[in-house]
């Protein structure tokens, strides 16, 4: 299938309730002039079209028993082929992955984020079947704090461990993967958690992510691969 009158770069945001934009101040939701994606869209201008898919509680691949359509890995294939042609996919999970109910480390959460990874890449989502592009985004970590605020008992104990670790572990196993590129949002000067929950980002980290994957998109920074 071609594309040729979609003449717009097309980029997914995928991710959970920091890319849905949830509000922890309000217990609501950012607005579109203050959610990373349409912050995004707002920094690239025309020629580009940045489309938002966040859902929270959204895991890279564990079926959640007390809520179900979680599990990204699911659901991800036929989401991608919805927006067909993409140009960009950006993945950001691994949040709720580091709930306790799952049971998993660092490095388990990380290995099924690779999986998820690979799984976009072998989607056929892809403009005119263009090599894929997908950037990968560690969220910026869980607080120590969270465990005396509003989300402990949902997230349940040692999350902030957990997360803590994603980064180191998942880079290199994406290390060589064609089309991948990564970025640790924790490396982004303001790119923090709110002081409310420990977890969701605050409207400051959202501008701070948009700006970060606007440099990395215009090529005005290089990504890790």
């Amino acid at each position: 299938m071609t594309y040729e009158n979609i003449t717009e770069r097309q980029v997914l945001c995928f991710g959970d309730s920091n890319t849905y934009g949830y509000d922890p101040v309000r217990d609501g939701r950012y607005g579109p002039d203050e959610r990373y994606p349409m912050v995004l869209q707002s920094l690239l201008g025309p020629g580009w079209a940045v489309a938002e898919e966040g859902l929270p509680g959204r895991t890279a691949v564990f079926d959640d028993p007390i809520t179900e359509g979680m599990n990204g890995l699911r659901l991800i294939n036929p989401i991608l082929m919805s927006h067909a042609p993409l140009d960009t996919v950006t993945i950001m999970l691994g949040t709720n992955d580091c709930k306790a109910r799952f049971a998993c480390d660092s490095y388990q959460i990380a290995q099924g984020i690779a999986r998820l990874t690979k799984k976009a890449l072998q989607t056929e989502c892809w403009r005119d079947n263009a090599h894929p592009d997908v950037l990968v985004i560690v969220p910026p970590v869980i607080t120590p704090a969270y465990d005396r605020l509003i989300f402990r008992e949902e997230m349940g104990p040692g999350c902030h461990e957990r997360c803590a670790g994603i980064a180191a572990r998942l880079a290199p196993m994406l290390q060589g993967l064609p089309g991948v590129r990564f970025l640790d949002a924790n490396t982004l000067p303001g790119a923090v958690c709110s002081p409310v929950d420990g977890m969701h980002m605050t409207k400051e980290a959202h501008r701070a992510l948009a700006q970060g994957l606007y440099d990395l998109l215009t090529g005005s920074a290089p990504a890790a691969h």
